[in-house]
């Protein structure tokens, strides 16, 4: 029998299996949207990405938490190089929005995966709700970040223009 933090991350897995976000997941998804959009009952490092989808080209919105490291904001995909927006983003060659009581033009740009660890490491230290979807604990070493940081894509958010 597993402890409730293993049931807790367990039943979050499996609201993406397939790297896809199931029923619950979509629902739980546009709640948050709402939320970190407006700044309503949220932390100021959630908000909401808007990039054009790569096969409608109609605008997808997703809650993300943005990770703060050494003075520059960074996106982290949770789901790995297979989620949609991840998909999204580099077939908008990065551009998109981010939502948080306004809307910010960024540009979007992968960090080398040499460069990723510590930053993983920043990111899990303030999105719980990604952890289950990580084999390593938010206290591991920078070496095991470094070990899996070619799986989870990063981007670096700068200023559109």
């Amino acid at each position: 029998m597993g402890t409730v933090r293993d049931l807790l991350y367990a039943t979050k897995r499996r609201m993406y299996q397939g790297n896809r976000p199931g029923t619950l997941a979509r629902v739980l998804n546009r709640a948050s949207e709402w939320m970190y959009s407006t700044g309503v009952l949220s932390p100021g490092y959630a908000m909401t990405l808007e990039v054009l989808g790569r096969r409608t080209g109609r605008p997808v919105k997703l809650p993300i938490v943005v990770a703060e490291y050494e003075g520059q904001r960074y996106l982290v995909s949770m789901l790995g190089r297979d989620a949609g927006w991840v998909r999204n983003v580099y077939a908008a060659q990065g551009r998109a929005y981010l939502h948080r009581r306004g809307r910010e033009a960024v540009q979007l740009t992968e960090v080398e995966a040499g460069e990723r660890a510590p930053i993983l490491r920043r990111y899990l230290a303030v999105a719980p709700g990604a952890r289950p979807h990580f084999p390593i604990d938010r206290s591991a070493g920078l070496g095991e970040f470094a070990r899996i940081a070619d799986q989870y894509p990063v981007f670096r958010i700068d200023p559109a223009g």
